[in-house]
Order: structure tokens, then sequence, then C-alpha cells
């Protein structure tokens, strides 16, 4: 599933960011202590605000400090927060500030359909020479790596030659899904800083922000499915994954005997489009692992997406030890992960998906 949707947010022009106040105070303290560190690996799932987080704190630092001090009397900057009307937030959303850089991945094609699958050595060749540069607008220069766990070995060890002799003034933002992907020299020359998913509530303030359209009891669904992540959550709004989930949990809910006709309609569904493919890969093996982890005697508190749920995944999970459950969940997901990479029958995937699991469940 894609982590945003086309017409989401974008973390180049979002003013709010809830939940992480801690990291933000983090940053904050180390600004304002005179010893900030020149580099942040700034970790977390997908989603969840990491790259709003460090396009607040380039804004911030491009400002010279934000726009105000910590009261009525001045002192330390309160808030990261720059107002979108800021020279700043304007050039950093437009890509137009002299100081500020961002690596990512780049188009494969100059019509902008198809990212590359990795950060190559040429994404970031010149970021050392970028830092070097005398600030041309301010005291600082800033770097985004979005996401630095994308970056292939070459374009890591660049990376690493920048951060074993940082020059002065020159800040580096890594943002990172995976952290124990990196470089462990990369990490060690880095201050980490960490953010957890965001509360159910706080997902479900943002989604019906952005996506209105979305009735309240649809929406504390979807971020239930989310789990903390308001990326997600918007995309599985923009992809109808909501629906896609009740579907599939409807044929779920006759195993240990699926309705074969049923099955093969919602097989041709699925395989038509790219999007209700992966999006429905993604949330079968979130099924599976739930239902893995109530066959473990560890997820019966997780809470429900859909009324009957619960009693559902117990029925079931009655039928196979938690070890049965676990093969059968790296085989699905194994299975949907090839999919893609040697084209297989995408129908006659998911199809294999959900026998797997009547094979499972049978008495």
């Amino acid at each position: 599933m894609p982590p945003y949707l086309d017409d989401g947010p974008s973390p180049r022009t979002t003013t709010e960011l809830l939940g992480h106040e801690s990291a933000e105070r983090a940053f904050l303290d180390a600004w304002s202590s005179g010893r900030l560190a020149h580099a942040w690996l700034i970790c977390g799932p997908r989603g969840i605000g990491k790259a709003t987080l460090a396009y607040r704190i380039a804004r911030f630092v491009l400002a010279g400090g934000g726009e105000g001090g910590g009261g009525l009397f001045g002192g330390p900057p309160d808030s990261l927060a720059i107002g979108p009307d800021h020279p700043v937030f304007r050039r950093v959303a437009s890509g137009g500030h002299a100081d500020f850089k961002v690596v990512e991945r780049a188009w494969t094609d100059d019509k902008k359909t198809k990212l590359k699958t990795e950060i190559a050595v040429d994404d970031v060749r010149g970021v050392g020479a970028f830092l070097s540069l005398t600030p041309g607008e301010g005291g600082w220069r800033v770097v985004i790596v979005d996401a630095a766990d994308e970056m292939n070995r070459s374009s890591a060890n660049a990376i690493l030659k920048v951060l074993e002799e940082p020059p002065r003034n020159a800040l580096m933002l890594l943002v990172s899904h995976s952290p124990g992907r990196l470089l462990p020299t990369i990490r060690s020359r880095c201050r980490r800083v960490s953010l957890t998913p965001l509360p159910e509530a706080s997902v479900v303030e943002l989604l019906s922000r952005h996506r209105p359209d979305v009735p309240a009891a649809d929406a504390q669904a979807i971020a239930r499915l989310a789990e903390g992540s308001i990326g997600k959550a918007l995309a599985l709004a923009g992809l109808g994954g909501l629906d896609l989930y009740r579907e599939m949990v409807g044929l779920l809910s006759g195993l240990p005997r699926l309705d074969v006709p049923a099955l093969h309609a919602f097989g041709d569904k699925v395989a038509r489009g790219d999007d209700s493919f992966r999006t429905l890969s993604e949330l079968f093996a979130w099924w599976v692992a739930r239902a893995a982890a109530v066959a473990g005697r560890c997820g019966a508190d997780k809470g429900e997406v859909m009324a009957g749920e619960a009693a559902l995944q117990r029925r079931l999970v009655d039928t196979a030890g938690l070890d049965r459950w676990v093969e059968v969940w790296e085989k699905i997901t194994r299975l949907f992960e090839r999919a893609d990479a040697v084209n297989l029958d995408r129908k006659q995937i998911v199809l294999n998906a959900f026998l797997a699991l009547e094979r499972l469940c049978r008495p």
C-alpha cells in the first residue's frame, strides 16, 4: 500500500504535528543549549509524522530559531512552528530555499510516473559540497534524507563520509522507517529521536480534518486498521480499504468452508487494480497476524475493526495452534511478496491465500 496518497497532505506544507510533542521538545532543548547535534535520525513506523517533523525542524532552523520566544517575556523558543505565510515556509515548500536540500528517490522517467526503488549514489552526490558552502540566507544549511532506509550501499557510504566530517553550521535530518537497516556507523553518528504510533483518537481527528467526507464510524474503523499511522489511514480512505476489508472478513467468516463463487468474484475484482491488490495483501497479512496473536493469547485486547470479528478469530484459532498460524502467516506474506517480483497471476494468489486459511481451519 502506498504510504501516502498524491492528494494527501505533504510534509512540505503541513503546519501541524500532533502526538510528538516530546520529540519537538528534545530538539528545542538541544537548540537552546547551544549544543545541537549535526545529524538527527528520526525513527518510527511509516506515516506517523517523521517527515513532517523533519520539515518543521528545517524551517525552524532556517528561520533562525522560529518566530518568537517562549512567552510574554521572551526566552527560549517553545515551538518549532513557522507560519505558512513566513518566507522560509514558502521557499522550503516550493524547493526554492538556497540553504535547503532534500535527498529522496528519483523518478525513473521525465513524465514522473514511477519512482526508483532506491536512493542511488547520484542522488546524494554533492551533499557534502552543498553543506560546506557558506549559507546564503542565514546561519545554517539543512539537508533532509527521506528515507534513509532507501539508500543503497554506495549512497549510504557517501552520506557516512559527510557525517564523519560534518561542516560547521550544517544539519542533516535522516528519516528512517527501519533504522536497523542502516549502517551501524551512520546510526552511531546521529542523535536518535524515536516517534511512536499516534493515539487512535489523534488519527481519527486528523482523518476527519483531511477527509471530512468519511463517516465518523468509518473513520474510527480506519484508524484502528491504520494502527497509529495517519499516512496509512489516508491511504486506506482514498483506496477504499475499509470496504475491501469488510468484504475480506465477510469471506473469512464462512471458514472453515469458503463461498467459492463469492471468492472468485472477489479475486477478479482485486486482481484488476494495482492499488486494490497491494491494499488487500497488507490487510490480509495483518488480519492473519492478529489471529496468530490471539492464538498466542497476546492479542485479545487490541479491539475490533468490525463487530463480531474478535469472536470469529477466537473460533478459528481454536482449530490450530500458534505454530501453524505463524507458519501460514509466513507463507501468505511470501506469496503476496512474490506477486510483483515474478509477475504471478494475482487472482490465483488471492485464491491461494484464502485456501491456505481454509486448510488451516478444517477440523
